[in-house]
């Protein structure tokens, strides 16, 4: 039992419930469960999730194995499937967790161009940045099991569709000092000049983790609302170059020595 209000799995009991699955009693032990009511009677879990109003009505909430959590945050991929296909050109949606990254896929209804961009865009004010995918896969048809339930186990990588940007490589001796950090802190395998740093899933937390490296590694001073203007590895590396040129050494001996010559002056 939960309070009102409040998500919880969703049991099933009564004179109607059924013995168990057919044949295996390892999915009937782990779903057909023993009441926590003392009553010696029996429950069916189904997975569902679900929340009771104050009148007594049982609103659906999702499912268990459709909840992920990633670097803490507890993520509904139904919320974000329900917002894609929201959108035009969306006739069926996908999304799964990968490592610690969110990868989307769509079925698009008509012409793809420009889709991508457009549904970030869309799921960009319709959620929270940690709950938009990081990459989008333009697919067919999403992939069916025999009994026609979406297989997501078959789901490709997000490297080999459609929909996944260009990578561009870092060049750069600074670009690849600041891809490690991002690998260090993001605990991903590669970065691009053009990945941005939340749609990989950074949130706060490694956002300071990451200002810290850049100030004990470079002397860099980098405020956290400056940071959302630079989200991506490319744009990062510009400015850090040019904070960087600003603050060339030979610049304050120059300073150094003109305020020696204008002293000897005045002595003299």
């Amino acid at each position: 039992p939960v309070p009102v209000g409040v998500v919880g799995e969703l049991y099933l009991g009564g004179e109607g419930l059924a013995r168990g699955y057919h044949r295996r009693p390892g999915l009937t032990a782990e779903r057909f469960v023993t009441s926590p009511f003392g009553d010696g009677a029996r429950l069916y879990r189904t997975g569902d999730l679900a929340s009771q109003r104050a009148d007594g009505v049982i609103e659906y909430r999702g499912r268990i194995d459709h909840q992920v959590k990633i670097r803490g945050l507890r993520i509904e991929l139904g919320e974000i499937e329900a917002r894609l296909l929201e959108q035009d050109g969306v006739r069926e949606a996908a999304v799964i967790a990968r490592g610690a990254q969110l990868v989307a896929y769509v079925v698009p209804a008509d012409a793809v161009d420009g889709l991508v961009e457009r549904l970030k865009a869309a799921l960009k004010v319709a959620l929270p940045d940690y709950m938009v995918p990081a990459h989008f896969v333009l697919l067919e048809s999403l992939p069916l099991s025999a009994n026609g339930k979406l297989e997501r186990r078959a789901l490709p990588d997000p490297q080999a569709g459609a929909g996944a940007a260009a990578y561009r490589a870092p060049g750069s001796e600074l670009e690849c000092q600041l891809a490690g950090f991002w690998q260090e802190v993001l605990k991903v395998e590669r970065v691009g000049l053009d990945d941005d740093f939340f749609e990989l899933g950074g949130h706060s937390l490694q956002l300071i983790m990451l200002l810290a490296r850049l100030r004990g590694a470079l002397g860099i001073e980098l405020a956290i609302n400056d940071f959302y203007a630079l989200r991506t590895l490319h744009q990062l590396a510009a400015h850090v170059q040019a904070v960087m040129a600003d603050n060339d050494p030979s610049d304050e001996l120059d300073l150094i020595f003109g305020a020696l010559d204008e002293l000897e002056e005045h002595n003299a």
